[in-house]
């Protein structure tokens, strides 16, 4: 136990209501203090811990031994007495356990959300940091995680993915934006496809092609919670070897990082 004002707190605050009632016994006989002192133990223990709760409980009993001893003598004690004395041990001590290791326990789960979040920290930036556009969509679609690649290709601003949008928001968003390299009058059956893909967890990967040449192999991941994780992977090279010779200089500076990026930021600017 660390000595500090939380864990000398108890015992002393104890030590004064005991003192407290002697004193003001010798003029005006007081009632038993016992009710006072397991409260007293219990605010020990939701301080401090067990350690200073026990020690309160110690104090507590000690101390109401001496104040009947006080009043009536060891030859005065009465049975009613010893087991109004025997009542305050054991209620004192069951406040002291029980008290301290809710403490711990509330302690640890804090300590534990904390590591968590640590972690959920970490983990968000790292995934800032690849060029898979990742969303992970709670069990009503609502995308509770959108990373920088993601954001990045689609020109999501910050305000609209930090706001939690459903994921048929994020869909309009790149319709209404032209990210997609489809004719107008696809887009709508394209939207409804990608949300019944995202419905029923299917995880069949697809293309995407986008309107600045890019294309992004989209898979649907069912999650334990219901939720579904979203990742759009970029394989433009994969895909565009096939296509016309004569655009191959297109297609080769779109393999230039720099390059793609500065697409994104111009589409960002619009």
């Amino acid at each position: 136990m660390r000595l500090g004002w939380r864990a000398i707190s108890g015992p002393a605050l104890t030590a004064a209501t005991l003192l407290l009632t002697m004193f003001f016994d010798r003029f005006v006989p007081a009632s038993s203090p016992a009710p006072l002192l397991v409260c007293i133990v219990a605010l020990a223990g939701a301080l401090s811990g067990p350690a200073s709760a026990v020690a309160s409980a110690a104090i507590a009993v000690i101390g109401a031994a001496l104040l009947l001893l006080s009043r009536h003598g060891v030859a005065g004690l009465t049975t009613a007495d010893m087991i109004q004395l025997g009542l305050l041990a054991a209620t004192a001590a069951g406040t002291a356990g029980i008290t301290g290791l809710m403490r711990q326990r509330l302690l640890g789960t804090f300590a534990a959300e904390r590591r968590s979040h640590a972690i959920a920290a970490r983990l968000s930036a790292a995934l800032d940091q690849v060029d898979i556009g990742i969303v992970l969509l709670d069990a009503e679609t609502r995308a509770e995680f959108i990373n920088r690649a993601f954001r990045d290709y689609f020109a999501v601003p910050d305000d609209i993915a930090d706001g939690k949008p459903p994921f048929v928001a994020l869909m309009y968003h790149g319709r209404d934006t032209g990210a997609f390299e489809l004719p107008e009058d696809e887009l709508g059956t394209f939207i409804a496809q990608r949300m019944e893909m995202v419905r029923i967890g299917d995880a069949t990967p697809i293309n995407i092609a986008l309107r600045n040449g890019e294309v992004l192999r989209f898979v649907c991941a069912a999650l334990p919670d219901g939720g579904r994780m979203l990742s759009y992977t970029p394989v433009t090279d994969l895909v565009r070897h096939t296509d016309a010779p004569s655009r191959a200089d297109y297609y080769r500076s779109l393999r230039d990082p720099a390059g793609r990026k500065l697409i994104r930021y111009l589409r960002v600017a619009e």
